[in-house]
């Protein structure tokens, strides 16, 4: 039995889960899991609910202020709502407005350091080991793997940015503003963690796949119930085609009466290769024939993009959201898309990361890039702004930051 067919088979199984609590496999067995983990769901959303509870009152739990503003992006659900391009959209126009920003990210998925230097450091000093440091505002300092996909990929895109990685928000935030004198905390993915509580929560909602089926983990996709809706201070609905959904907006309105909604898509804008940095339109793929691959929790629409460019669409091949490439998976991937008679490959921007751009490809690879379009609710972004970078009111003209938090 080798190793590559057993990995193949837990990736099966962990497909066949994650398949179930999405709602997309039917049938007897899944039916069966589908009820066992219901009852898991029950206790988890009781879980969720609690705590949320306790931090409220503050019994047991406490926020820890850190004295500047603070800002949260995160959604109900896990995975897919296109958070990372709704953040650097965000950290992007706040720098721009004079604020000293840094992105604070747990760093999903990263690889953590050595059990040897955690006790080094820890024999050596006598506070806290620091959070990495992705970005220092002027270069990045890591690659994917140590940082993570997403800070990896803010850091790239948005010089003049701090970025940080660690699961403690409230030391990361505290080191972010004694070593960079940031005035301005991003929170990544934010939306659970309690401990540093935001100014304003900006919560994201898939405009094409809202709430799955309704239920929390792990029989849904909801990381906790759908009344939270009640804490967020704005909407983004995201992976909008411009259509008004009247039903999704009056439930948000249900649960939180009066929030700003805002709707945007997320617009591609080119396909770059990954080894030569050359940038192709659009159109160009018109009646070729490509193969798309991804490690993206919904690489229904990614594929479905694909289509639309005209492009022929003879191969793909899907892998776990945040999946790390092995050398020996782009091997069979780009052996499987040239017996197919592909003429290039195509695969997400935050894939594209985990893929060495030194190494020599045998078929030409793209990654797609995407940014942020506001369709509806402009106004309301740059209020989200204004607030941010002038929170006592004052005017939202002239080139002045504000001093105060």
């Amino acid at each position: 039995m080798s190793n590559r067919w057993l990995r193949h088979k837990v990736d099966e199984i962990k497909q066949f889960a994650i398949d179930v609590f999405q709602g997309r496999r039917e049938g007897t067995a899944a039916a069966l899991l589908g009820a066992v983990l219901q009852v898991f769901s029950y206790i988890y959303s009781g879980f969720m609910q609690l705590r949320l509870w306790l931090y409220r009152e503050r019994i047991i739990f406490h926020d820890t202020p850190l004295g500047c503003l603070v800002v949260v992006v995160g959604n109900l659900t896990v995975g897919g709502t296109g958070k990372t391009p709704v953040v650097e959209m965000l950290a992007k126009a706040l720098r721009d407005r004079g604020r000293k920003v840094a992105i604070l990210s747990r760093g999903y998925k990263s690889k953590a350091p050595p059990i040897w230097q955690k006790w080094w450091f820890w024999l050596n000093h006598t506070e806290e080991a620091p959070p990495r440091v992705v970005s220092d505002g002027q270069k990045v300092l890591l690659d994917s793997e140590l940082a993570g996909d997403e800070p990896f990929m803010l850091a790239r895109n948005l010089p003049g940015v701090v970025v940080l990685v660690d699961k403690n928000r409230v030391k990361s935030g505290a080191y972010a503003i004694k070593q960079f004198g940031c005035d301005t905390l991003v929170l990544d993915d934010g939306f659970q963690h309690l401990p540093l509580k935001g100014r304003l929560n900006l919560l994201l909602v898939d405009k094409t796949n809202p709430f799955g089926n309704g239920f929390v983990l792990p029989r849904g996709i909801l990381r906790e119930p759908i009344k939270h809706l009640q804490r967020a201070s704005y909407v983004f609905l995201t992976k909008s085609r411009g259509v008004r959904d009247e039903e999704l907006e009056a439930m948000i309105h249900k649960f939180n009466p009066g929030v700003e909604i805002i709707e945007c898509a997320h617009k591609p804008q080119y396909f770059q290769r990954i080894d030569t940095g050359e940038r192709l339109p659009l159109a160009s793929l018109a009646g070729r024939k490509i193969g798309g691959f991804s490690g993206i929790a919904v690489p229904e629409s990614f594929e479905a993009f694909l289509r639309e460019t005209g492009a022929k669409l003879i191969y793909t091949r899907r892998f776990l959201d945040h999946y790390r490439f092995t050398e020996e998976d782009l091997s069979e991937v780009f052996d499987e898309a040239k017996l197919a008679g592909v003429d290039l490959l195509i695969t997400t921007e935050k894939d594209a990361v985990r893929i060495n751009s030194a190494q020599k490809l045998p078929i030409p690879c793209y990654y797609l890039r995407l940014e942020i379009e506001i369709l509806r609710g402009a106004d309301d972004f740059q209020d989200v702004v204004g607030k941010i970078c002038f929170p006592r009111g004052e005017p939202l003209v002239g080139t002045a930051p504000a001093t105060g938090a």
